[in-house]
């Protein structure tokens, strides 16, 4: 069966940095695009950033310059570096990715969640 665990999230003070972490396991043949979304309370859910299998990047407009995305494709995992945190950076972060099992036809997979709260 394959998962998505999210690990990294907690709270931080403004100005901080967290690094969020994303791994897909179970039995996979491969793995295509990765993205963090964020679901804030009271707010839509959001596409915070994106990178494809290949290494191709994007990323929200209210993130620019202050996180960035990764992945190892040799691990299966995706990386989110927070720096410069604000307040209203405070949201569930999920990672999804496109990934197609050892078995079965390619699907879209979610973790469970990490919750960021950026807080003095």
């Amino acid at each position: 069966q394959v998962q998505l665990v999210e690990s990294g999230g907690g709270l931080v003070q403004p100005g901080g940095s967290l690094r969020l972490s994303c791994a897909a396991s179970g039995h996979i043949f491969s793995v295509g695009a990765m993205c963090w979304y964020r679901h804030a309370t009271g707010k839509e859910r959001e596409l915070v950033a994106s990178i494809s299998s290949s290494g191709t990047t994007t990323y929200a407009d209210s993130v620019k310059g202050r996180i960035t995305i990764s992945r190892d494709n040799a691990k299966n995992t995706v990386y989110l570096q927070l720096n410069s945190l604000k307040p209203e950076d405070t949201a569930v972060y999920y990672c999804n990715a496109y990934l197609r099992p050892s078995r079965g036809p390619s699907d879209t997979y979610w973790g469970q969640g990490t919750q960021v709260m950026v807080s003095s």
